[in-house]
């Protein structure tokens, strides 16, 4: 029996049930989740081992952070979403008004809400980019305005996995002068006082656990999920020359991402770090406000977080996803809480997200990688329980 740390407030009991039994039964080895309710913790629970591939080493503390994967995308495109509320970003305006490199190869028309909603059509790069590339700030930036993209900028969507990072870091870059990362850390992440960033800071890495594959369950212990993928999914993604293999692989050379030097790069759809505690508390932060603030999105801006952009078909996830402006949408490929919520799912298993019209915060960080790409049985499990207790 794994011992379950933290606290939960009366009513959310279940959601410590569901976290005990995703070591129990799905195949967690050490994982932490939280819950905000109109900006109050209500849900603070860790356990486990902080290194996936040492379950008999060091065991997992309130304050574990580790890599979150895509999980990060929504925080990252929350940057965005408050320079256009600050006057400062125009989502209608042409990515190029910003960004003069990037009307090349049939880009003219591309805007910088295409950017956003994975419309724009260079989720992959006709020469993949070295792990240093990737990092160095300049290579990957000049890969994708150099890129001819997939389809018409705005006419179809598919998931930007790697290329999300380049295309909103530069874009924050040339609207304010910093990089995302810094932005973030000196507009959301400090002020909030977040354990989130895109760019580990090396006094934090200590902190941070190691990330491993693990086995996935098998029914029924898969939280409702299909344990095996459709054919043409698991085709896609067995195709090197496809586009699902090409978007994963944008970065070519295999990635330590438990190497200091990845983690302490910027790389917004890959790299984030966090606690569940601060995930969970930035997404409440950005829909219902904390502390008895208000929330850093106005009603306006909240609308374009989660009203669907795109909805379909998607090119590379090869199943149809849903978007607003950079986070994922309540759909069967990415259950979240209700229709109204807004968030990010992360390679492997953790998920954060925002539910406005029931005023709750979500955030599971896991150090075990499980074969998911939008909906973990863990994290599915997590919501479930969750949902029972608002009813």
């Amino acid at each position: 029996m794994v011992e379950v740390h933290g606290t939960v407030a009366d009513g959310f009991e279940p959601v410590r049930e569901a976290f005990r039994e995703g070591f129990e039964r799905r195949g967690e080895r050490g994982a932490a989740v939280a819950v905000h309710l109109g900006g109050r913790l209500v849900v603070d629970l860790w356990a486990g081992a902080a290194r996936a591939d040492e379950p008999e080493g060091p065991r997992w503390e309130g304050d574990t952070a580790q890599i979150i994967r895509s999980a990060g995308k929504g925080p990252a495109a929350a940057c965005l979403l408050l320079l256009h509320q600050r006057g400062q970003l125009d989502l209608d305006a042409p990515v190029g008004s910003y960004w003069p490199e990037f009307k090349a190869a049939g880009k003219e028309r591309a805007l910088v809400r295409h950017l956003l909603t994975h419309r724009v059509g260079v989720p992959a790069l006709d020469t993949p980019l070295t792990v240093a590339q990737a990092l160095d700030g300049i290579s990957g930036p000049r890969a994708v305005a150099a890129q001819r993209p997939q389809w018409e900028p705005g006419s179809e969507h598919g998931y930007h996995a790697q290329t999300f990072s380049w295309l909103l870091g530069e874009l924050v870059l040339r609207a304010t002068g910093r990089t995302l990362g810094q932005w973030f850390a000196q507009e959301i992440g400090r002020p909030l006082g977040l354990d989130l960033w895109f760019g580990l800071p090396p006094r934090q890495a200590a902190r941070v656990g190691r990330i491993a594959a693990v086995p996935a369950p098998s029914a029924p212990a898969a939280a409702g999920l299909r344990t095996r993928p459709k054919r043409s999914v698991a085709e896609a993604y067995a195709d090197p020359e496809s586009l699902t293999r090409r978007a994963f692989e944008a970065i070519s050379a295999p990635v330590d991402e438990n190497e200091p030097a990845y983690q302490a790069g910027e790389l917004a759809a890959s790299n984030a770090i966090a606690t569940a505690r601060s995930l969970s508390r930035c997404y409440a932060a950005l829909a219902t406000g904390v502390d008895g603030g208000r929330p850093l999105f106005t009603p306006a801006t909240l609308t374009a977080a989660r009203s669907p952009e795109s909805d379909g078909p998607d090119r590379v996830l090869v199943v149809n996803t849903r978007f607003g402006h950079g986070f994922m949408l309540h759909g069967p490929s990415c259950p979240l809480l209700a229709p109204g919520s807004f968030g990010h799912p992360g390679r492997g298993g953790s998920l954060g997200f925002a539910d406005p019209e029931s005023g709750i915060a979500f955030g599971y960080v896991t150090g075990g990688l499980q074969k998911s790409v939008t909906a973990d049985p863990r994290a599915q499990a997590l919501v479930r329980a969750l949902r029972s207790c608002l009813r």
